[in-house]
C-alpha cells in the first residue's frame, strides 16, 4: 500500500510550478576541523550553504565530510529540506524584526527603493538569495556565521504577512503599512480643509 500523499490537480500544479524555479546556491563557509583519534587527527570540512531562488524562497543547510564537494552537498541537500517562504512587500520585508538564534542576534529593517542590500557575511547570503533587494541589517551579537545565518532565518520566519496583521487587528492593509500613509492620505487634507471652511462661512 502506497503512504505518498495523494494531491488535488491544482496541488500538482502549484508543486511542479515551485520545483520547476531555479534554487542558486552560495556556499558562506567552508571549516576545517579535526577529531582526535588514536594514532593522530582524523580531519574533516564542514560547510555552510545557503540555497534560493531569488524571489521568495531560501534555505540554510549545514554538511560535514572527508572531502569539501561532499560537503557541500550534503549542505545543499539540508538546506532544500528546511526551504520557506519570505513575506515580502515590494523589494523590502514587511516590518522590522530582530531574529535570535544561541548567541547571536540580527536586526532587520525594512528600507526604501533603491538602498540595496546593507549587510554582510552569511546575512547578505540569505537576504540576497530569499529575493530581498532593499534592507538594513545589523548583527548584535555573535559574528559566528552559523548563528547570524539561522539568526536571519529565525528574523525572517517571524515575519508576518500585512493581510494577516489588518485581519487580526481588524484594519485596513494600508493602515497597518505606515510608509504607505501619505499617499494613501493624500485625499484626507482635503477632507480636513472642508470643515473649516463651512465654519468660517457660518
Amino acid at each position: 500500500m502506497s503512504t505518498r500523499p495523494e494531491f488535488t490537480p491544482v496541488e500538482r500544479q502549484v508543486i511542479e510550478r515551485e520545483e520547476s524555479r531555479e534554487l542558486k546556491e552560495r556556499v558562506v563557509e567552508i571549516n576545517r576541523v579535526a577529531k582526535v583519534v588514536k594514532g593522530g587527527r582524523r580531519f574533516s570540512f564542514t560547510a555552510l550553504v545557503v540555497i534560493g531562488d531569488e524571489v521568495d524562497r531560501v534555505g540554510v543547510g549545514y554538511g560535514k565530510a572527508r572531502e569539501v564537494p561532499l560537503a557541500i552537498t550534503k549542505a545543499v541537500e539540508d538546506a532544500k529540506k528546511n526551504l520557506f517562504t519570505v513575506p515580502k512587500h515590494g523589494t523590502t520585508i514587511t516590518h522590522e524584526i530582530l531574529g535570535r538564534s544561541d548567541a547571536a542576534r540580527v536586526l532587520l529593517r525594512p528600507a526604501s527603493e533603491g538602498t540595496g542590500v546593507i549587510a554582510g557575511g552569511g546575512v547578505r547570503a540569505v537576504l540576497e538569495l530569499a529575493g530581498i533587494r532593499d534592507i538594513l541589517a545589523k548583527s548584535l551579537g555573535t559574528t559566528n556565521p552559523i548563528n547570524m545565518a539561522k539568526a536571519t532565518v529565525n528574523g525572517l520566519k517571524s515575519l508576518r504577512r500585512p493581510d494577516e496583521v489588518a485581519k487580526m487587528r481588524g484594519l485596513t492593509i494600508s493602515q497597518v503599512l505606515p510608509y504607505k500613509a501619505p499617499e494613501d492620505q493624500g485625499s484626507d487634507p482635503e477632507r480636513g480643509q472642508t470643515p473649516a471652511v463651512e465654519a468660517s462661512d457660518e
